[in-house]
């Protein structure tokens, strides 16, 4: 048995699509993961644990409000990151 959590994989979907469309923000694979962790902080999680629980979670995302929410909040973050990069600063 494996948690997950739903809402990661559809930020890391995001993530993709939004800075293919956004070529001026850094791809660089600390800015994604800078990314990914500041949308997953103000997206609620969405764990299962069995093919039932992912099943259900998949269907929620019939709803295009949920889309939308993930698209926002990746596009934050990629505009926050941007302006607060933490590449070369390791």
């Amino acid at each position: 048995m494996q948690l997950k959590n739903r809402m990661e994989e559809r930020v890391w979907q995001a993530v993709d699509h939004v800075l293919a469309k956004m070529p001026e923000i850094c791809n660089c694979e600390r800015c994604r993961y800078d990314i990914a962790a500041r949308a997953l902080n103000n997206l609620p999680p969405r764990y299962y644990v069995s093919n039932h629980g992912e099943i259900y979670t998949r269907t929620e995302e019939l709803n295009i409000q949920p889309n939308v929410d993930v698209l926002a909040a990746v596009t934050d973050a990629a505009l926050w990151v941007a302006k607060n990069p933490h590449h070369g600063r390791d």
